[in-house]
C-alpha cells in the first residue's frame, strides 16, 4: 500500500509540474537548415491479400484503365505526390522469382510466404508502367531468401540494359527502352526467423557484399540498400562486411503488433508509442557512426513503417498454417482513427528532424490491409493516414529548420510522452514558415507559445492553419463518409499563444 501511495504521489507531482510548465517553441539559431528529401513520403506495396490484385491492379473493373490499373487509386496517389514505391515485398519477395512475372507465357505459382497462389499477371513490366502513371520512382526489393546474387543482378540487367540476355529479353517482351530503375534493395527482413530464407549474422554481410558487387557491375550509379535493424549485433557486422557497397540501410517498424490477435491499441496507448520511431532512428545513426559510415556516407531508409502491423494469424507457425479469413479484419474501417493519423505525423516529424540521414521512408502499405487507401470494387476510401500524408506532401515548405521546444507531458499509467510534437519548415528565402504541430491529448486543447521574433516576424493577431482533427480521438473515415479531412482555419493569437485543438495535426503558416 505504501509503495502504491508513493507512486500516486510521484504521478501527482509530475502532473502538477506539467501544469505549471509552459509549452513553447522557437527557432534554434545554432541549428543548420536542411533541404529534406521528399522521398520520406514514399509508399510500399506487396503481393499480400488484396493489395495488388483487387487493389492497385484489377483488370476488367470499370474503374481500371486499359492496362488493368485502378485509375482512382492512381489519382489518389497523385494527390499525395507519391515520390517512390517499394515492391514486390516484404516477406513475399523472399520466395519470388522475377522471371516468372515477365513475358507472354506466365504461369501461376504457389506463394510459399503467404501460402496462396499468385497469378503472376502483375510483374516487373506492369509495376514499372504503373509507377510511370503514378509519377513515382520504382524501388525494387530483391529475393535474398531463396534467390541468389546472380538472380538479383539479372533482374537489374532486365530493367536497365539494352544488351545481353536479359536486356534483350525485355526488348523482346515489348519494352525496347531500358527502365533505368535506380533503387534496389538486397533482401527483406532476412534477420527474422519469420522470413523464408532467413540468414545468420555471419551469413548476411557476405551475401549482401557479393550481391551488391554484381548489381553495381550492371548499373554503376544504382542506389543500393540492404535489410538491417537498429540492433548493432546485426547491423555492425553487416556494415563491416558490406558497408562500402551500400548507399542505404533499410529498417522497418510496426508498433502496434497485431500479427496474431487483432486487438488494436487505444488512442492513448498509441500516443505512448509515438517516441519509439525516433529512438530507432537515433540508435541506427549511432550504429552508422560506430561503423565509420556516419555523416551521411550511408543513409537510412525506413522503407516499411506503420503504427499497426498487418493481421495475419500464425505467420511463422508452419505446422499450423494461416487463417485466411482473419485477414478481412484488416479491412475494418473503425481501426484507422485519429491515433493512426497522429502517430504517422509524429513518425514523419522524426524523419524530418533527422533528415540529414533519413532519406527515404515507405508507408506500409499504400492500398488495402493497413493502407492509407481502402479499395473496393466500386470505389475507395481515404483513411485518416491518407490525409496525414496529404498535409505533409502539400502544405510543408522544402527546408527543415531546427527548433527549441519546451513541452509538457501527457501521462498514461507509468508511461509518458510530450503532449506536443512539432517541426518547422521554411521556403528557400526563409520568408514563409510552416509549423507542423501534433497535439496528442485526446480531449484537451493545448496552448502553444510561439517565438515570432526568432523568425524575424512580428506577432500577428491571427494565423492561417490547416487542421486535421475529427469529432473525437476515435473518429475515422468510412466509405462515402470521409469527414476526417484537413480544414482551413484562422487561429487567434494572444500574447504569442495559439490554441492547438485536441487530437489534431495543425499546420500553422507564418508569413
Amino acid at each position: 500500500m505504501r509503495t502504491r501511495k508513493i507512486m500516486m504521489t510521484t504521478v501527482l507531482m509530475m502532473l502538477l509540474a506539467a501544469q505549471a510548465q509552459e509549452n513553447s517553441i522557437a527557432i534554434d539559431k545554432v541549428g543548420k537548415r536542411v533541404e529534406y528529401n521528399p522521398m520520406i513520403f514514399g509508399q510500399f506495396i506487396e503481393h499480400f491479400d488484396n493489395q495488388v490484385y483487387g487493389g492497385i491492379f484489377d483488370p476488367g473493373n470499370p474503374l481500371s484503365d486499359e492496362d488493368g490499373f485502378r485509375t482512382d487509386v492512381i489519382e489518389a496517389m497523385k494527390e499525395i505526390k507519391t515520390p517512390i514505391v517499394r515492391w514486390p515485398g516484404g516477406c513475399f519477395v523472399s520466395t519470388y522469382h522475377w522471371l516468372d512475372g515477365v513475358g507472354n507465357e506466365r504461369q501461376a505459382v504457389y506463394d510459399k510466404t503467404w501460402q496462396t497462389e499468385d497469378p503472376n499477371t502483375f510483374g516487373t513490366d506492369e509495376y514499372v508502367k504503373w509507377c510511370r502513371k503514378v509519377g513515382c520512382e520504382p524501388y525494387i526489393c530483391t529475393n535474398a531468401g531463396t534467390g541468389t546474387p546472380e538472380e538479383m543482378s539479372d533482374w537489374v540487367e532486365y530493367c536497365n540494359l539494352t544488351v545481353g540476355k536479359w536486356g534483350k529479353l525485355r526488348a523482346k517482351n515489348g519494352h525496347p527502352e531500358p527502365y533505368n530503375v535506380k533503387y534496389w534493395s538486397v533482401g527483406n527482413e532476412n534477420w527474422g526467423r519469420h522470413e523464408l530464407g532467413a540468414r545468420t549474422v555471419a551469413e548476411w554481410g557476405p551475401m549482401v557484399r557479393e550481391s551488391a558487387k554484381l548489381m553495381r557491375s550492371v548499373t554503376k550509379d544504382a542506389k543500393l540498400f540492404a535489410a538491417a535493424t537498429s540492433d548493432p549485433n546485426w547491423s555492425l557486422p553487416l556494415l563491416k562486411e558490406a558497408g562500402w557497397t551500400l548507399d542505404y540501410i533499410s529498417i522497418h517498424g510496426y508498433w502496434d503488433p497485431l500479427y496474431h490477435v487483432n486487438n488494436p491499441a487505444s488512442f492513448i496507448d498509441c500516443m505512448m508509442k509515438t517516441d519509439a520511431p525516433e529512438r530507432d532512428i537515433v540508435r541506427t545513426i549511432d550504429i552508422l557512426e560506430q561503423a565509420g559510415f556516419g555523416g551521411g556516407k550511408i543513409k537510412i531508409a525506413y522503407d516499411e513503417w506503420n503504427l499497426r502491423n498487418w493481421h495475419h494469424p500464425w505467420h511463422g507457425d508452419l505446422r499450423r498454417g494461416f487463417d485466411y479469413e482473419a485477414r478481412r479484419k484488416n479491412d475494418i474501417a473503425s481501426t484507422y482513427t485519429m491515433a493512426d493519423a497522429l502517430f504517422s505525423a509524429c513518425f514523419l516529424n522524426a524523419c524530418l528532424r533527422h533528415s540529414d540521414i533519413v532519406d527515404i521512408a515507405c508507408f506500409s502499405p499504400i492500398a488495402n490491409t493497413r493502407g492509407a487507401i481502402r479499395v473496393d470494387k466500386d470505389g475507395l476510401t481515404r483513411r485518416t493516414t491518407f490525409y496525414t500524408l496529404f498535409m505533409y506532401t502539400n502544405y510543408l515548405e522544402k527546408y527543415y529548420i531546427p527548433i527549441k521546444t519546451s513541452f509538457t507531458s501527457l501521462i498514461h499509467g507509468d508511461k509518458q510522452t510530450t503532449v506536443l510534437d512539432a517541426v518547422l519548415t521554411c521556403d528557400k528565402e526563409s520568408k514563409r514558415y510552416v509549423y507542423a504541430v501534433v497535439n496528442k491529448d485526446p480531449e484537451q486543447v493545448v496552448d502553444l507559445k510561439i517565438d515570432f521574433a526568432s523568425m524575424g516576424k512580428r506577432q500577428p493577431k491571427e494565423l492561417s492553419a490547416w487542421v486535421l482533427a475529427g469529432r473525437s480521438a476515435d473518429d475515422y473515415n468510412d466509405r462515402g463518409d470521409e469527414h476526417v479531412r484537413p480544414e482551413q482555419r484562422k487561429l487567434k493569437i494572444k500574447e504569442s499563444v495559439v490554441a492547438i485543438p485536441a487530437h489534431s495535426i495543425t499546420f500553422i503558416i507564418v508569413e
